[in-house]
């Protein structure tokens, strides 16, 4: 198990308000089932960006994609990132592709994320036949590849830390975070 602390744990721009953690990887990468595993360890609300992105359009995510394209999609995720970020006080869940937005990126300076990194076979095999995964329909390993590739820059640049979760189960990972929270409230 290896959990990483990266430069945004605790600084000057941390959270006063928000989310208690968030969580930020690939798709695959286990960013609801750990989530929704830590806020019942801690005893809070899991909020997933996807989920609120199909509740404030009545659609599926891949349906946004098919009937308004990616750059639609883009600026709904957007809009309920930046609403969760400043109303939720649980354990937060971005889509994947939330990093690519600049602004995202800079409001998650003021909190602290938690990066879950995996390796692209392991979210193929995670993720399955991508139905409900728009990008990812085609060649999910070679896309999967690809979108690590790109946004793991990005994933690394927003974290507080890093849990590599090869060859990990749920249980460490959450054990990995818990700790790293743990000692975050300890300074």
């Amino acid at each position: 198990m290896r959990a990483e602390s990266g430069a945004r744990a605790d600084g000057p721009g941390a959270a006063v308000s928000g989310p208690v953690a968030v969580l930020v990887g690939a798709p695959g990468a286990g960013k609801s089932t750990v989530g929704m595993a830590v806020a019942a360890r801690l005893g809070v609300a899991f909020r997933d960006t996807d989920a609120d992105v199909e509740s404030n359009l009545g659609m599926s995510v891949s349906d946004v994609f098919l009937e308004h394209g990616e750059e639609y999609f883009r600026a709904a995720e957007r809009a309920a990132v930046l609403t969760a970020l400043a109303e939720h006080p649980g354990v937060l869940a971005l889509g994947g592709g939330a990093v690519l937005d600049a602004g995202v990126r800079a409001e998650l300076a003021r909190h602290w994320v938690v990066y879950l990194d995996v390796t692209a076979s392991d979210a193929a095999k995670r993720v399955g036949l991508a139905r409900d995964r728009p990008l990812l329909v085609e060649g999910p390993r070679t896309r999967l590849a690809a979108l690590l590739k790109a946004r793991r820059p990005l994933y690394e640049e927003v974290a507080a830390i890093t849990v590599d979760t090869a060859a990990l189960g749920i249980d460490d990972v959450v054990a990995a975070i818990l700790i790293e929270l743990a000692g975050r409230a300890g300074h």
